[in-house]
């Protein structure tokens, strides 16, 4: 397992690492992102993803067998792990990765699929909380629509601990995704307040798409117009929305209970 040394923060190396996680842009360009943990790493690998290089502090990761037979391996110092680290309590191990294409031709789904469809979710912290929900509740897929952040942004990594790698996630613009799924039979349920159903008197056993805009604006109307019907979360207090993620959670459970019955 041959390493290398870097010490200095002008780096070359350095300077990419801190540009992939800082810039969607770079990421684009160079197809590379960076995951940081053990755990993460390892759920990234077990998806198959290729391992461009893998970068540790030995002040704070010492189990090498995880990276055993691995190239491109960089120690650091802690100072430089510092400046290329997006958080600090990643166990001393950064790896930068190769992405892969997210688009509908890679989906697998099987008979009567669970998805959860988000249309311009901006936040990627919420967009890893839904992940780590449709996760948990063994949901077959995750659409993105009209995203307004890449699903590589260190954030949305974070925030799923790495169920981005472990559902299998696709990013495309809404027609093409309506289009997919009334092409498979997939009933398209729309969270909304207005003209809605109660979402536990709604059938979720068969194909089912529960599709969720932002906070702020809610669904566009060519999702509500597309949908097979509306449901609604019953809200007793004074407020009228809930967190995304929250939401997602909620939807996505009572599909598992119904399934399960």
């Amino acid at each position: 397992m041959e390493q290398q040394f870097i010490s200095s923060l002008q780096n070359q190396k350095v300077k990419q690492l801190v540009l992939l996680q800082q810039k969607s842009s770079e990421r684009r360009k160079t197809g590379l992102f960076v995951v940081e943990g053990v755990r993460e790493l390892g759920h990234c690998m077990n998806a198959d993803y290729e391992i461009d290089s893998v970068y540790y502090c030995a002040s704070l990761f010492s189990d090498m067998s995880v990276i055993s037979g691995m190239s491109n391996i960089y120690e650091v110092t802690p100072q430089v792990y510092e400046k290329i680290a997006y958080r600090g309590s990643t166990e001393g191990l950064i790896a930068v990765v190769k992405s892969k294409d997210h688009g509908l031709a890679t989906l697998q789904l099987p008979e009567n699929p669970l998805i959860i469809i988000l249309e311009s979710v901006e936040k990627p912290g919420n967009l890893g909380a839904v992940l780590r929900s449709a996760d948990a509740a063994g949901a077959d897929a995750v659409i993105v629509c009209d995203p307004l952040t890449d699903l590589y942004n260190p954030n949305l990594i974070r925030a799923s601990i790495g169920a981005l790698f472990t559902v299998p996630t696709v990013a495309v613009d809404s027609v093409e995704c309506i289009d997919f799924l009334k092409e498979r039979g997939i009933r398209i349920l729309t969270a909304q307040l207005q003209d809605s159903e109660l979402y536990y008197d709604m059938d979720m056993t068969c194909g089912t798409a529960i599709v969720m805009g932002t906070e702020a604006t809610g669904l566009t109307n060519q999702w509500r117009r597309a949908a097979d019907a509306h449901i609604r979360i019953p809200m007793r207090g004074q407020l009228d929305s809930l967190n995304v993620s929250v939401s997602a959670a909620i939807l996505l459970f009572e599909a598992v209970r119904q399934r399960m019955a």
